[in-house]
C-alpha cells in the first residue's frame, strides 16, 4: 500500500514538472506598488551631474556621477574614466570653459525657443490674455503699482511697440488709459518668455504713468526703468564680465519665481529676527555693485510689507556664479523699517564700504 500511494505521488510530481515546461508562462503586470521607484543619483554633483569634461567641450552629457571627483570643495561628476583623467590635465580651465558654455546653453536654449515665435505671433498672444482678463472684470485690466501697492483699474487700448532680448524674452509694451479718465494714458510693458513649449507671462511693469502738465497730462517715465530698457542692441551677446541688465534679469525672475508661488507675495526669513516677513516687490536699484576682491555680484532692492504703504525694506541680494549661470545666492535684509519721533524710517542693519566695491556696466 506504500509503495502503491509512492508511486502514485511520484507520477503526480513528474506530471506537474512536465506539464510546466510545455505550459506558456504568463507574467502579470507589475502593480503600482511593485514598481521600482526612479533612483536619484547617490551623488549630487555641480552643474546638475552633467559631465564637466563634455560641458568644457560644449557637450551636455547627463550621468549617475558614479564616476567623479572633488576639486576646490565641489564635486563634478564624469561620464567616464577617460574624462575625469582629461579634465585631471589643466582643471581650473576646463572648469571655466564648463562655465562658459553652462551658461551659454541656458540663455541659448532661451533663444532657439524664441526662434519658434515671431513679433505678430507675441503680439496676438498678449493682446489674448489682456482681452481675456479683462472681460473677467467688465472691460477693466488691474495692474498692480509697485510704488503705490495698489492696484489700477486700466483700459486696454492696443499693443504699442515690442522689444526682444535673444535668450531673455520677448517684452511688448501696450497702451492703458485709467478708468476714470481716457485722457491720463500708461505704457505698461509685458515680459513673455517660452517655457515647456508655449509662451508665459513673467511680469508686468508700468513703464511710462501720466502726469499732469498744466491743463493736460503728459506720460513719464517711471524710475527706475525696466532692466530690459538698459541694452542698446536686442542680441547683446556674451561678454567677458556680466553686464548689470543681466544681474537685474536674475534677480527679478528669481523674486517672479518666489512670488507665483506664494500668491504674489515675496516671503523672506529675517535673519536677525528668525521671523518671516511678506512683501511686495517695488523694484531694483540702480546701479548694480560688486565686491573688489572676489568680483561678487550684488543689488539693493526695495519692498514693502504687505498690508503697508510706509513701511519699506532695503533687500539686498548677492549673486552665485559657482556654475557660470548668474542666479540669486544670499538674500539679506539691509535695511528696516522703524517708527522714530513719528516717521517711519529705515534704519540700516550693516553698511556697505564704498572704497571695496564697484560699479557695474
Amino acid at each position: 500500500m506504500k509503495f502503491i500511494r509512492k508511486s502514485f505521488l511520484t507520477a503526480i510530481l513528474a506530471f506537474s514538472i512536465s506539464a510546466s515546461l510545455m505550459l506558456p508562462i504568463f507574467y502579470l503586470p507589475a502593480t503600482a506598488a511593485e514598481k521600482m521607484p526612479a533612483v536619484k543619483p547617490a551623488i549630487q554633483g555641480e552643474f546638475e551631474n552633467q559631465c564637466v569634461m563634455g560641458l568644457a567641450e560644449g557637450k551636455r552629457i547627463k550621468t549617475d556621477c558614479s564616476v567623479n571627483t572633488v576639486f576646490e570643495g565641489k564635486t563634478y561628476c564624469f561620464r567616464t574614466e577617460d574624462a575625469k583623467v582629461e579634465f585631471s590635465k589643466d582643471p581650473k580651465r576646463n572648469l571655466e570653459r564648463a562655465k562658459d558654455h553652462y551658461a551659454a546653453g541656458e540663455v541659448g536654449q532661451t533663444g532657439d525657443d524664441m526662434g519658434k515665435y515671431n513679433v505678430d505671433d507675441v503680439k496676438a498672444w498678449i493682446d489674448q490674455h489682456i482681452q481675456n482678463e479683462s472681460k473677467k472684470n467688465n472691460d477693466i485690466y488691474f495692474v498692480y503699482d509697485s510704488l503705490t501697492g495698489e492696484k489700477l483699474p486700466l483700459k486696454y487700448k492696443n499693443i504699442d511697440f515690442m522689444r526682444t532680448l535673444h535668450g531673455y524674452g520677448f517684452f511688448p509694451e501696450a497702451i492703458f488709459t485709467a478708468n476714470e479718465d481716457a485722457n491720463k494714458k500708461y505704457l505698461i510693458d509685458f515680459w513673455v518668455k517660452p517655457k515647456n513649449g508655449k509662451l508665459e507671462l513673467f511680469d508686468v511693469r508700468i513703464y511710462k504713468s501720466p502726469r499732469k502738465d498744466g491743463a493736460n497730462w503728459t506720460m513719464v517715465k517711471r524710475q527706475p526703468k525696466p532692466w530690459w530698457w538698459i541694452p542698446a542692441s536686442e542680441h547683446p551677446g556674451e561678454s567677458e564680465q556680466k553686464r548689470s541688465w543681466e544681474v537685474m534679469s536674475a534677480i527679478e525672475e528669481h523674486i517672479v519665481s518666489s512670488k507665483a508661488a506664494n500668491t504674489g507675495l515675496y516671503k523672506l526669513t529675517d535673519d536677525k529676527t528668525g521671523k518671516e516677513v511678506e512683501l511686495e516687490f517695488i523694484g531694483v536699484h540702480q546701479p548694480v555693485r560688486k565686491l573688489k576682491d572676489s568680483g561678487q555680484f550684488f543689488a539693493c532692492t526695495d519692498f514693502r510689507k504687505k498690508g503697508s504703504k510706509d513701511e519699506i525694506y532695503d533687500i539686498d541680494f548677492w549673486l552665485d556664479e559657482s556654475t557660470g549661470k548668474i542666479k540669486v545666492g544670499t538674500v539679506r535684509v539691509h535695511k528696516v523699517p522703524e517708527m522714530r519721533d513719528g516717521d517711519i524710517i529705515q534704519v540700516p542693519r550693516y553698511n556697505h564700504d564704498p572704497s571695496k566695491t564697484e560699479l557695474v556696466p
